[in-house]
């Protein structure tokens, strides 16, 4: 197959890599903004760069990749169904909600394919988790915890254009409550605090967050979300049942001190950041990518799914705005 990365940043190198490697792709083309960018990493991997993205579309390609900036999302997904080509798309699908729903909704009304980069559902830990949790094994889920929690902020750069951190960050518990209990939220009450590094207030960000689901069962969950948190990354969820509690994302590099006497001692080697604990599942859901473009793999997660979970964000954003709980009703959808 021949790929085509429009996008070589940080986590667009990452996907050219993966590419690079899988026995399935014979040939890839690299484009970016910064022409000097691509022929770097074209170099790197032995790959073609494109001299503009709009080639990238029409060289020969049998899927695209798209990891840009969030501004150009929308329409680079537009132009791969416009060129009739399958794509995989970094989250969020736009930089607002009503553009996110409108371009999954021409997506659909054009027969494309459209895969979205949340890479959780793609890890060992939480596919177990949710196969315990669809097979019963914890009763009735009465009660969900997660964490995510960043040792350092983002670059300013990043942080201006990113959306914010139920969109950014707390994005991938709102998905991955849906997909691992198979319900969906039906209200959310939502809080935050910029009281970290002085750029977070100057930019009217939020350094850290808290947002209590209630789920359509009335499940209940707790999400948090911080970009300082100077023992390390973490991320983790606990599932709890009437029959049975499990832990997703606890093991020896979990960066969690306990002060009970008897209790192990504190990771030596907590893992660096987000490239490194999901590494595993970024190749995954790239060798998802190229099934489901080769029409062999059902999509695991569409446009529509994408845009449920920044249904929740922007319900999160907005009770935490306007300090409040906020049913999903006043959220417009598909």
């Amino acid at each position: 197959m021949r790929i085509a990365v429009v996008g070589v940043g940080r986590m667009g190198a990452i996907h050219a890599a993966n590419l690079r490697r899988h026995p399935d792709v014979t040939s890839l083309v690299i484009a970016d903004v910064d022409r000097q960018r691509a022929q770097e990493v074209a170099r790197r991997l032995d790959a073609s760069a494109a001299d503009s993205v709009d080639e990238a579309f029409t060289s020969g390609t049998e899927g695209v990749v798209i990891a840009s900036n969030t501004a150009t999302h929308a329409e680079l997904i537009r132009q791969a169904a416009r060129a009739g080509l399958p794509a995989f798309c970094e989250k969020p699908v736009a930089a607002d909600l009503s553009e996110a729903t409108r371009t999954v909704q021409e997506v659909q009304a054009a027969g494309a394919t459209l895969q979205i980069g949340l890479m959780r559902r793609f890890d060992a830990g939480f596919l177990a988790g949710r196969a315990r949790v669809r097979a019963g094994q914890l009763g009735r889920l009465h009660t969900i915890r997660s964490v995510g929690a960043d040792p350092d902020p983002p670059p300013a750069t990043y942080l201006s254009s990113s959306g914010g951190i139920f969109w950014d960050a707390l994005i991938h518990d709102f998905d991955l409550l849906r997909w691992i209990t198979g319900r969906e939220v039906a209200e959310v009450y939502a809080c935050g605090s910029d009281a970290g590094p002085p750029i977070f207030a100057e930019l009217g960000e939020l350094d850290t967050a808290m947002a209590l689901l209630t789920m359509d069962d009335r499940t209940l969950a707790a999400t948090t979300a911080t970009r300082c948190n100077g023992a390390g990354y973490d991320v983790r969820m606990e599932l709890c049942g009437d029959a049975d509690t499990i832990a997703i994302g606890l093991d020896r590099h979990t960066p969690l001190t306990s002060v009970e006497p008897d209790a192990p001692s504190p990771p030596s080697d907590p893992v660096p950041g987000f490239l490194e604990r999901f590494a595993s599942a970024f190749e995954a859901e790239i060798d998802a990518f190229l099934q489901v473009a080769r029409g062999d793999l059902e999509n695991p997660c569409d446009g529509r799914e994408a845009v449920e979970a920044l249904r929740v964000a922007e319900a999160c954003w907005r009770s935490q705005r306007e300090r409040r709980p906020v049913p999903m009703t006043e959220i417009a959808g598909f």
